[in-house]
């Protein structure tokens, strides 16, 4: 069967589960479309979960950046899984203990103020809509190569399904349906890892493959990988860092402390029945995460090479006898001359692959000195040697330009993977970008039906009308998240670090002070949020243009980019977030005191069910 219809047929089944599975779970109450009913296992919490907060980022862009970044993409690594295991040990047990439906409803009654709610509400809004946009992105890079259709088409189709089961299904269908979605998108990573892994190291885990030798040799991996990149003026793979160190911390930071605060993965923890459950999902969702996470620097290492292998002939890497990417021990030995002019690859003999990638624009060659030859360099080297040998080849400059994003979704399709396996692939970069967008959704959906039109516009409105103006919400977000996506700022990676960030820089700092703190006032943590949105807001902007509209940066109002000590707009959440702390530690100071039966409920929040005072001995 070819490609495009086995591709057809894969994602064509997916997609029909997923709708069938919101049709069986839909939601028939505001607790349903909330909660999912507040009775979902542990287990399939955890999974959930996992698929939930596992978006197009961690599956398309994320391997993409470590594969551009070496060492470097380890912020996303770190970050993204430390910030899981904080909120799944900080936030989540209490949050849960709370019992409220939703992030703003919690902030609300902690800080006694319907105003405090109601900055909670937009703060999630400006997150959750930024995130989004990186989904919608996803999805439009995965429909434009593998249903022929173009980017903008692709995220139209993806609006129409998310449609169809995150407005009827509201939580419970949208749970259920990404524990299918998680299925998909692990197997989707994981098998062409172990193909891939097993070609060209001889190792079948690619956890192992990432440090073992390469097939017939006794070079490492990553050895050639660095003495390949380095040759070809590119930074070494496996000491770049992100920026200047201070920025390699901050984006961290800003990464982890911004994942605690994300409110839609935070809301699946009302879902199930007790608090234990809500630790049990945590440590379940964190094995399914790992799944992923440990095996992304192998899948980005491997497609590194695979790329400068199937551009340079002198790289090492050759077809085997079934058509796929194998090792030619021999090359790889003698350490072939990267710029003799038969090295690099003919154009008109490129694989059919590169023939398919051109088509969505996200891949592109210019022939810049007319050999007819594809010469992929860092022509921005300053290495003065690289250069050199660059000027001798007649080389002109760099002419393959590869966007990130496209590095998984491409890789089974460079390393000549079966026809099934990119299909599957295709299947899975939509299945996570559907999942998160999903989740968002509906953490958007909740925030305007529950927390400002029931919490703050018409508190009498029924339940058959929350749930309605709910789904009307959702519908509205789609449409907007739609249109952002087709005027993304970034990469979908990229993008989702500034929700992070801004996530990080006001979410985040409300959430902790209002458990771990009885002297944070109302007035405190609503200046707090609001200073930390703003500072946070005016940095980005700067650099992405105002709501994210190109033409309206205004870089040279903060001294140029990146000027605030080097650090990046995606990394700027961790200073947003000591914004946010300082002030509403100042102005709770300044403000009247917590009310008592407001700190007996923070100490109630914190203090295990049954648990009696200690006893002497």
């Amino acid at each position: 069967m070819d490609l495009q219809t086995m591709t057809y047929l894969i994602v064509g089944l997916s997609f029909a589960i997923y709708i069938g599975i919101a049709v069986w779970a839909r939601a028939g109450s505001t607790k349903d479309f909330y909660v999912a009913g507040g009775g979902v296992h542990p287990v399939t919490n955890g999974m959930a979960t996992a698929a939930d907060w596992m978006s197009a980022a961690s599956f398309i862009s994320m391997a993409g950046l470590i594969s551009n970044m070496g060492y470097g993409g380890a912020v996303f690594l770190m970050g993204w899984t430390g910030g899981y295991v904080l909120l799944a040990c900080l936030l989540a047990p209490y949050l849960r203990k709370f019992g409220k439906f939703t992030v703003p409803e919690f902030i609300g009654d902690r800080y006694y103020s319907q105003f405090a709610r109601n900055v909670a509400v937009i703060c999630l809004l400006v997150a959750s809509i930024t995130y989004i946009i990186g989904q919608m992105t996803g999805v439009g890079v995965t429909f434009a190569r593998f249903l022929g259709v173009t980017s903008d088409q692709g995220i139209y189709i993806g609006m129409a399904i998310v449609f169809a089961y995150a407005v009827f299904g509201g939580m419970k269908g949208i749970t259920y349906t990404q524990v299918a979605q998680y299925i998909v998108l692990i197997l989707a990573y994981l098998v062409p890892a172990f193909f891939i892994s097993l070609n060209l190291t001889g190792n079948f885990l690619p956890q192992l493959g990432l440090g073992a030798n390469l097939a017939g040799t006794d070079v490492s991996l990553l050895a050639k990988l660095d003495q390949v990149v380095t040759d070809l003026g590119f930074g070494q793979y496996t000491s770049t860092t992100a920026g200047s160190t201070i920025n390699m911390v901050f984006y961290t930071v800003s990464l982890m402390i911004g994942t605690a605060g994300l409110p839609h993965v935070i809301v699946r923890f009302f879902t199930v029945p007790k608090v234990a459950d809500a630790r049990s999902s945590a440590g379940w969702a964190l094995v399914f995460i790992a799944l992923l996470y440990t095996t992304a620097p192998a899948v980005g290492a491997m497609a590194r090479l695979n790329l400068f292998g199937t551009t340079n002939t002198a790289v090492g890497i050759t077809q085997n006898e079934a058509g796929q990417l194998a090792v030619n021990p021999d090359v790889v030995k003698a350490n072939a001359d990267l710029f003799a002019p038969e090295a690099s690859l003919q154009y008109d003999k490129r694989p059919e692959w590169m023939k398919r990638w051109e088509a969505t624009g996200l891949l592109k060659w210019e022939d810049k000195n007319g050999d007819g030859r594809i010469q992929f360099y860092n022509s921005a080297t300053k290495n003065p040697d690289v250069l050199a040998k660059a000027e001798a080849a007649g080389w002109k400059g760099n002419e393959l330009t590869v966007n990130a994003d496209i590095i998984v979704l491409a890789n089974p399709e460079i390393a000549q993977l079966p026809n099934w396996v990119i299909a599957l692939v295709a299947a899975g970069g939509l299945a996570a970008a559907l999942s998160t967008a999903a989740g968002l959704l509906l953490a958007i959906s909740s925030a305007i039906s529950h927390d400002l039109i029931k919490g703050a516009i018409k508190p009498d409105i029924s339940e058959k009308s929350e749930l309605m103006a709910g789904k009307i919400a959702m519908a509205g977000a789609i449409f907007v998240a739609g249109y952002l996506g087709l005027n993304p700022p970034g990469f979908a990676a990229g993008t989702v670090a500034l929700a992070f960030g801004i996530a990080a820089s006001t979410i985040f700092p409300a959430l902790m002070m209002g458990i771990f703190s009885k002297t944070v006032t109302d007035k405190g943590a609503s200046a707090g949020m609001i200073a930390g949105l703003a500072v946070t807001l005016f940095y980005v902007f700067a650099h992405k243009g105002i709501f994210f509209i190109k033409g309206t940066e205004y870089l040279d109002l903060i001294g140029g980019a990146n000027s605030f000590f080097t650090i990046t707009p995606e990394a700027f959440g961790t200073v947003g977030a000591i914004v946010n702390f300082t002030v509403a530690f100042l102005v709770s100071k300044m403000s009247a005191p917590v009310p008592s039966h407001i700190a007996a409920m923070v100490d109630a929040v914190r203090t295990p069910k049954g648990a009696g005072a200690a006893a002497v001995h």
